[in-house]
């Protein structure tokens, strides 16, 4: 099950919206096949391993990362490969919360008189799909946040000016976490002050599905000729219902976002993106959007890049929060990861 895991990461940046699946069809300790989802639309895992295995898939035990789908969608179901096959035991790690498998893999397995154990290293394949749980188990995607920060907590100087605070290998790093993601979520202020791409920009030959690009713009001032309007990638524009759309957004999409307290209703700008299949999403943006998403608790990790720099008491917060009366109050983070990036400090951190 560790080495599907490890293939299943393959997929990390080509899955969309599909989870990262891996199998391995074995004989005891005799690894006869392997395989993992590369595209959606693409075969699944099963069915690359089966290719692999051959007629010594018969009797086999596949250990598969996620529950074996039940349905046609683009492609077959992989239950009904498994028991053409003739594999005798498939082992999983977690079951699949789409609706349309949910448990009916396993049952078609089973009536099939195939031996099915569910749990093997479960912990680990939901990490690997966090994104995808969330979405479905919870109808919003997985949020992450997105910071380079100074030593005493700033992310920008008073004047806006940002590039930048983190260094070069710190910023190749970025590229890795936004190509894994279904979204990059930013917000009009960031799009005036930096006029950011918000694409991939990875060794050329490196496979990864363009992340949709996504503008929180409640009165529709994305100037002309912003970059995050170029065609390198697809984007979105939500905003205000009565917003007037300007001519010059052209082609890109845009979607109207109920307000809430003279915003833009953030739970209903992720729920809109989970309905689009989006299972993560990376927010790059500034104090303002970014606290608010703190503030609302929609934030479940954070990726902060800290430079060995000073930027002073001037210098613009990490976010914008209310001020609070006692430390007890504080929200405490957990350290997932850190590790030195260059010369910069990377911390991965959750609730």
């Amino acid at each position: 099950m560790a080495r599907a895991l490890r293939l299943a990461e393959r997929g990390l940046a080509t899955t969309q919206p599909n989870p990262r699946v891996g199998c391995v069809i074995a004989h005891g300790d005799e690894v006869v096949g392997e395989g993992w989802h590369e595209r959606a639309g693409e075969p699944h895992a099963e069915v690359f391993a089966l290719r692999a295995a051959a007629e010594r898939a018969r009797g086999a035990t596949a250990y598969v990362t996620l529950e074996p789908c039940a349905h046609f969608g683009r492609t077959p179901p992989c239950a009904d490969a498994l028991i053409a096959a003739g594999v005798a035991r498939v082992v999983a790690a977690c079951a699949d919360p789409n609706p349309k498998v949910d448990g009916g893999g396993f049952a078609r397995l089973r009536a099939a008189g195939i031996a099915v154990e569910v749990g093997l290293l479960a912990e680990a394949a939901r990490e690997l799909n966090r994104g995808f749980f969330a979405r479905l188990e919870r109808g919003r995607p997985w949020l992450r946040v997105k910071q380079a920060l100074s030593l005493d907590g700033r992310t920008a100087l008073a004047n806006g000016a940002s590039q930048w605070i983190s260094g070069t290998a710190a910023r190749a790093d970025v590229q890795r976490w936004r190509a894994r993601s279904s979204a990059i979520l930013t917000g009009s202020g960031t799009v005036l002050a930096d006029d950011p791409r918000l694409t991939v920009r990875l060794a050329e030959g490196t496979a990864f599905v363009p992340p949709l690009r996504v503008v929180l713009d409640r009165t529709l001032r994305t100037p002309r000729g912003a970059r995050v309007l170029d065609p390198g990638a697809p984007t979105l524009i939500l905003h205000a219902p009565d917003a007037v759309r300007p001519a010059h957004f052209g082609d890109v999409e845009y979607r109207p976002i109920e307000l809430r307290d003279g915003r833009l209703d953030l739970d209903a700008v992720l729920r809109l993106l989970a309905a689009r299949g989006v299972n993560e999403v990376q927010v790059e943006a500034g104090p303002t959007l970014c606290g608010a998403l703190a503030d609302a608790g929609l934030v479940d990790e954070w990726l902060l890049y800290i430079s060995p720099i000073f930027l002073g008491d001037r210098a613009r917060p990490l976010l914008a929060l209310p001020p609070l009366d006692a430390l007890a109050q504080a929200r405490r983070l957990r350290v997932i990861d850190r590790r030195a990036v260059g010369d910069d400090w990377r911390l991965l951190l959750r609730e």
